[in-house]
């Protein structure tokens, strides 16, 4: 009898024990998340923003040609002379390198009519092909775009600018970023009566580059009148905004 009385004494004394330390477990376990959420208020995030203007030292052009025929062979034949034209210009007059030219859109697709009578028809093909031409040198956009347009092109989209090297604006873009994001934390602290900390991490938001469109998509029908008026075309270049988006986290004192 006293062998079996020690025995569930030992079992009661142990379970006390686990109890215990269960409890001291949970404590600190309220504990540790508390002082994360303490930790939390003391945070302060803030989107900087980032912006300059450079001017672009690069073009993107779309030339391209559109034939209509009565079967898709006949269509696609036809246009397929106009663009050997307008490549074999931008190639051995302009000396445009290959790797400056590349296929933008191709497609051969039928037209069609629609009557209550007959229900739909084909009543053609359409044949396009459009290309897309870097340029490096600006000044002579206008002068390749008629030239193309006399070449056989009678369709043009538009002529992007941009900047070839994004990565030489970099940390300029950044500076920008970082100091309006300094100042906004300085402001939220200076409103909340609280003192800035250090910076505790960054994380990097959108970048883009703005290209510029200096030539709405148009009908060469309309720039050939202009060329037979002793006209050119001219398009501006403008300026290309490069920007960027910091998310910077600072402890809040």
């Amino acid at each position: 009898m006293k062998r079996w009385v020690k025995q569930v004494g030992s079992i009661m004394i142990a379970g006390a024990l686990l109890t215990g330390s269960t409890a001291l477990a949970g404590l600190s376990g309220a504990t540790e998340v508390h002082a994360a959420e303490a930790a939390q208020q003391n945070l302060l995030t803030v989107l900087g923003k980032g912006e300059i203007s450079v001017n672009p030292d690069i073009v993107y052009l779309s030339i391209g040609a559109e034939s209509y025929a009565e079967t898709a062979k006949s269509a696609q034949k036809s246009n397929a002379l106009k663009m050997d034209k307008v490549t074999k210009l931008l190639k051995e007059t302009w000396k445009i390198d290959d790797k400056d030219i590349k296929t933008e859109q191709f497609y051969v697709q039928p037209n069609y009519t629609y009557s209550d009578e007959n229900g739909r028809k084909v009543k053609n093909y359409t044949a396009y092909h459009s290309l897309e031409i870097t340029l490096r040198d600006l000044s002579k956009v206008g002068d390749l775009l008629d030239a193309s347009a006399d070449a056989g092109a009678n369709s043009i989209g538009n002529a992007r600018f941009s900047v070839e090297n994004r990565d030489a604006f970099e940390a300029q873009v950044i500076d920008k970023a970082m100091a309006n994001a300094d100042l906004k934390a300085q402001a939220m602290a200076k409103a909340s009566k609280r003192q800035l900390g250090v910076v505790l991490n960054i994380v990097e938001g959108s970048v883009g580059v703005n290209n510029i469109y200096g030539l709405e998509k148009m009908e060469m029908a309309a720039q050939s009148n202009a060329a037979d008026a002793g006209a050119s075309t001219s398009v501006k270049p403008g300026e290309i905004k490069i920007s960027t988006q910091l998310y910077v986290q600072y402890e809040l004192k």
